[in-house]
């Protein structure tokens, strides 16, 4: 196997372990901004061991990494896709890819409105991480039929 046939495969399988471990990132931050949430719920002993947990910190230093390995696998999921193929396949896993990659860009916008107390931010941030992590379930299992087709052609 020469060096570039090497490098055109790790390039190749490169993005469906990234996707799979962002899929698996955003999971965590969920779990982390809902326990966050429960902060606000809750009152006394349980509201003291919650903070200690310092989730929020957690939720905003996972957020950043989240948005920005999303928009790199994006970037890098069509980069090496032109690069193999020559052309895009428009198709419902690309569309669906970059929607998710705008809509974290707004989960992540609304971060300056929460701060200031917003509910209604709060409440569309969740609304819209929830939206993504669905995409994402579905996105991941049809990358998995891309890889399959991209493993029986070599």
């Amino acid at each position: 196997m020469s060096l570039s046939a090497l490098l055109k495969a790790l390039f190749t399988y490169f993005h469906p372990v990234l996707m799979w471990t962002v899929f698996a990132l955003c999971i965590y931050a969920m779990y982390l901004g809902l326990k966050v949430r429960k902060i606000r719920a809750v009152a006394g002993e349980e509201r003291k061991q919650l903070i200690k947990g310092r989730f929020h910190i957690k939720h905003h230093q996972v957020g950043a990494i989240l948005l920005s390995l999303m928009v790199l696998g994006s970037i890098g999921g069509i980069g090496v896709t032109y690069v193999n193929n020559g052309k895009l396949f428009v198709g419902p896993h690309l569309i669906a890819g970059l929607g998710m990659t705008g809509l974290v860009a707004i989960a992540a916008s609304l971060s300056p409105f929460m701060q200031r107390g917003s509910l209604m931010a709060r409440n569309f941030h969740l609304a819209v991480s929830a939206i993504i992590l669905g995409l994402f379930g579905w996105e991941a299992f049809t990358g998995m039929e891309i890889v399959q087709k991209i493993m029986n052609q070599s």
